[in-house]
């Protein structure tokens, strides 16, 4: 298995298509896709637990060939995707059989 630095690649299509994404997913204040709740994106990316980072859906390290494709960028906390790490992403259960609603 490659490392994580040897998977990655910075190019120039990658750097374009990365900042536009920030832009898109701060503009519509996007949820982190692992955890559901907000991201701080006052905060420079990568710098706290909820500030902004960007997660591929498939590891880089297992699927460097899709590294600059946005379709499969994902806006998260630092800390969800460091926790994350390489994993595969999780599959959703189905569809619910009801609509749940958390009362506190």
């Amino acid at each position: 298995m490659a490392s994580r630095s040897r998977a990655r690649t910075h190019t120039r299509r990658f750097e374009v298509e990365r900042k536009k994404f920030f832009a898109q997913c701060k503009k519509e204040n996007a949820v982190c896709w692992l955890c559901g709740m907000p991201i701080d994106y006052e905060a420079a990316q990568n710098t706290t637990d909820d500030s902004y980072n960007l997660d591929h859906y498939y590891p880089v390290s297992k699927r460097p060939d899709l590294q600059d494709d946005p379709a499969g960028f994902r806006p998260s906390h630092t800390s969800c995707n460091n926790l994350r790490g390489n994993k595969d992403p999780e599959l959703p259960l189905g569809t619910l059989s009801r609509q749940w609603i958390l009362i506190p």
